[in-house]
């Protein structure tokens, strides 16, 4: 006789699907970086309208941080990448993080 196990599946078991966790994009303020600068990155990088990339870079401005937009993991990733490297390649020090939503 054999020696083999046999296991039994049950078919009742749902797979459950959950939606992929968002990731938010951060600027963060500094005294050199220009304000148009942060409104045209906004507008290039983010899709934002003019009034909605002024009022973050307000935010950014007056309170320390402000949040660019929510995405996916690996968009915003990217998109801060992009950030910082216009900043670098314009010689400013504007900073960008990505945070869990």
């Amino acid at each position: 006789m054999s020696n083999t196990k046999t296991q039994t599946v049950s078919q009742n078991q749902e797979t459950v699907l959950r939606p992929p966790k968002r990731y938010k994009v951060v600027l963060l303020n500094d005294d050199y970086t220009p304000m148009d600068f942060v409104v045209a990155v906004l507008i290039d990088v983010f899709h934002l309208p003019h009034t909605q990339a002024i009022a973050i870079m307000l935010m950014v401005h007056e309170s320390g941080r402000g949040v660019c937009g929510v995405f996916q993991k690996d968009i915003a990733e990217t998109r801060c990448n992009q950030v910082l490297s216009r900043a670098e390649a314009a010689g400013f020090p504007l900073q960008c993080l990505v945070e869990e939503a």
